[in-house]
């Protein structure tokens, strides 16, 4: 007797994975592009001098831009994690892997930042003696030459704060497209403000904050491409096991 249940095919990926693997690549010739152009050093230079940057502790981009608003990312997180078992609003119209996948790309992408930033070399703009330092400017890409300052300043750590939640947008779009979009711009916004509250201080170039947003953007595309992967030989297994029932 012939099974009620039959197998239909799976949909075929969608459209946007491909495209944003696509963007990492455009992305990363860009940057490259960036790096050999000497902006960066530009456009620190609009902000300070030989006596530093004027900004370096304003209550506005130290303050408010940095201090006050290190702790809410935190709590983001914390809020996301809690959500894989006790989902909130849109949170409850996902199903748990791509809830899961929120967190996983944001603590990767974190991870991801710090872990750069242990092992770099490039000191902070602060840090040239151009602007009162002892450093003189050296591509955070020139592997085995140091620029005689401390250090630790590639890629942008504080700015990875809004970044790494952009992969609230993958977890999204494949659900709910247009809060997957207020997702992507929300994250883009927080981050950008927040590596420009750095550059105004001094603290880093236009350089550490894009490819800080490189990094979180191309480790959230791959862990979506994992997940989305994953789902469906999920799907096509259960699928397999009922119609051998």
């Amino acid at each position: 007797m012939p099974h009620a249940f039959s197998l239909s095919p799976l949909p075929a990926a969608r459209p946007w994975s491909s495209s944003a693997l696509l963007t990492c690549l455009v992305g990363f010739v860009w940057l490259l592009v960036w790096d050999y152009s000497r902006f960066d050093v530009w456009m620190a230079s609009g902000f300070g001098d030989i006596n530093g940057f004027a900004l370096q502790n304003h209550w506005l981009w130290k303050g408010v831009l940095h201090d006050d608003i290190r702790p809410l990312p935190w709590a983001l997180l914390l809020a996301l994690l809690a959500g894989i078992v006790w989902p909130l609003g849109s949170l409850r119209q996902l199903p748990v892997a791509r809830r899961a996948q929120m967190v996983l790309t944001t603590v990767l992408a974190l991870l991801l930042v710090s872990g750069i930033k242990l092992h770099s070399s490039t000191s902070c703009p602060w840090d040239l003696r151009q602007f009162g330092g002892v450093a003189v400017y050296v591509s955070h890409w020139a592997r085995g030459v140091t620029d005689g300052g401390g250090g630790g300043c590639f890629p942008a750590g504080h700015a990875s704060a809004g970044f790494a939640f952009l992969g609230g947008f993958f977890a999204f779009r494949h659900t709910l497209p247009a809060i997957a979009r207020r997702w992507l711009v929300g994250a883009l916004a927080a981050g950008l403000v927040m590596g420009l509250a750095q550059q105004v201080r001094g603290a880093h170039y236009m350089s550490h904050t894009l490819w800080t947003a490189w990094l979180c953007w191309s480790s959230a595309a791959l862990v979506d491409r994992a997940v989305t992967a994953w789902t469906q030989w999920r799907t096509r297994r259960q699928a397999l096991s009922l119609s051998g029932d």
